[in-house]
């Protein structure tokens, strides 16, 4: 399938914001790829056993997102920020019930020096410790915290998380930094 239009997205997320309930039915096939593209570099890092598949993900955040009451979707970028957030969310939210299931759960711990290169390995993390830590870094810092999500989470590049955000890649790079050494105080 070739790359959609981005001003079609646009257009059918400004009908689906006016409360147009049919244009979620025709948004999907637009985004689709790239949503599953998205949950997969977020299963890059996950363990190999994950009882969640990119697929399940991808189809879980859209009917959040397309099921919001009301929406204001400024664009295709918002829309897709915003699914991140979403995915991300969710798989917290299945870790949490999977800790709970498990009495403590068992993952394992990553270093985020082990997400310094975009060439991700399976490994084990836990998204509940990084989600609540997230969460206090958004309200120090939302760059910062963006950052992380792109960087550690969906596996961009330094350059490409410059161009996501619309800042210079010396920026990424210090903010990126700064995060990293309050992430590791926090989850020390």
């Amino acid at each position: 399938m070739s790359r959609p239009n981005s001003s079609d997205v646009t257009r059918i997320l400004g009908e689906l914001s006016k409360g147009d309930a049919a244009a979620a039915n025709r948004l999907l096939p637009h985004v689709y790829d790239e949503l599953r593209a998205l949950a997969g570099s977020f299963f890059q890092i996950q363990r190999a056993d994950h009882t969640l598949q990119p697929t399940a993900l991808v189809h879980e955040a859209y009917m959040r997102l397309a099921g919001q009451a009301d929406p204001n979707w400024t664009g295709r970028k918002h829309f897709f920020d915003v699914a991140a957030m979403a995915m991300r969310q969710l798989l917290a939210d299945h870790a949490r019930r999977q800790k709970a299931a498990k009495r403590g759960g068992g993952l394992g711990k990553v270093t985020l020096e082990q997400a310094e290169t975009p060439s991700w390995t399976r490994m084990d993390v836990d998204l509940v410790a990084l989600e609540e830590a997230l969460t206090k870094l958004a309200n120090l810092d939302a760059r910062q915290a963006r950052i992380v999500e792109l960087r550690f989470l969906a596996g961009l590049t330094v350059d490409d998380t410059a161009e996501v955000l619309g800042v210079s890649p010396r920026t990424v790079k210090l903010d990126w930094q700064m995060a990293r050494a309050w992430l590791r105080r926090e989850l020390g």
